[in-house]
């Protein structure tokens, strides 16, 4: 019985799992409710997953981290990805969180601009060149309106205070689940034109991006169905699930996040990962024609379905 005493004692103990990293595009908020979820009900841990969520401190950054090994996964937006994958940055699409666009062009519901076509003459503000620039291009010329015909104001991300106080008759890169409130309890309400309505292919708003060089495919897997169980939780149990949520931390339990929560819950992906190839080459190729990237990428390039047998 010593000597089983003494050999347990002098054999190494077994290595702790090492936790899977998942940093967030940004701070806590609805648009991450299954990662939450399914955190504080303790459904990782039921998996056998240790999982770290990460806020950053740059929102640049997750992508990067991803890339590098630095996190096993990133939460990023697939408009993006095409442009990290023209920038070398050695990133796949694995899974879904939010699936339909968030984004959208917000005007005053009882203002002059009625309709896109109504932006001819008028002042749009914006908080970020490039994607966003894109999808409105589209959106106005969709409605027979060229860019060059509106003026374009910086408003350094205070995208509602500018609406609200007429400094502009509308702004882009708005989130539909989030500025419409925000506009609401400014005493104004809003009114959203939406990219796949107006010219621009449906795209999902956030994904999870690994290197595929350097994930753990099963732990990955793992982690997406457990996702997907707490999707399909906050679908039966929308009330419920905001409580679990909200309980995540005193920022996260406001007025503003609690009228978001019910907006973002019909765009959680159900099947986090199922991958609709069509979908992203036609974004691709989207991108492309729009001059953000030199060439639509093959969807293999840039996106992967870990439901389907490892090649």
């Amino acid at each position: 019985m010593k000597r089983a005493a003494l050999l347990a004692l002098l054999l190494p103990a077994p290595a702790m799992a090492e936790p899977l990293t998942v940093v967030l595009d940004w701070f806590v908020n609805p648009d991450h409710g299954p990662i939450i979820v399914a955190e504080r009900q303790g459904w990782f841990a039921e998996a056998g997953l240790e999982v770290e969520i990460v806020a950053p401190a740059d929102p640049a950054d997750p992508p990067k981290m991803a890339a590098s090994g630095q996190a096993d996964l990133a939460v990023t937006y697939q408009p993006q990805l095409y442009l990290q994958h023209a920038e070398g940055l050695p990133l796949k699409r694995v899974g879904t969180l939010v699936e339909s666009p968030l984004y959208c062009v917000m005007a005053k519901a009882d203002g002059p601009v009625q309709g896109l076509a109504d932006l001819k003459g008028r002042k749009v503000g914006f908080s970020v060149a490039g994607i966003e620039e894109a999808l409105l291009h589209t959106m106005l010329r969709t409605n027979g309106v060229e860019p060059a015909e509106v003026e374009f104001v910086n408003v350094n991300f205070a995208l509602t205070p500018a609406l609200a106080s007429g400094q502009v008759d509308a702004v882009a890169g708005a989130f539909r689940n989030f500025e419409l409130h925000q506009i609401a309890a400014a005493g104004s309400e809003g009114r959203c034109f939406l990219p796949e309505e107006n010219g621009v292919p449906g795209y999902e708003e956030l994904i999870y991006v690994a290197n595929p060089e350097r994930m753990d495919r099963e732990k990955v897997a793992a982690f997406l169905k457990v996702t997907e169980r707490a999707a399909g939780f906050i679908a039966d149990h929308p009330e419920e699930a905001w409580e679990i949520f909200r309980g995540w931390s005193a920022e996260v339990d406001d007025d503003l996040n609690a009228a978001a929560w019910g907006d973002t819950l019909p765009h959680f992906a159900a099947h986090p990962m199922a991958l609709d190839a069509d979908r992203y080459a036609a974004f691709g190729r989207y991108m492309a024609e729009v001059g953000l990237i030199p060439a639509a990428p093959e969807v293999a390039e840039v996106a992967m379905d870990l439901s389907a047998p490892a090649h």
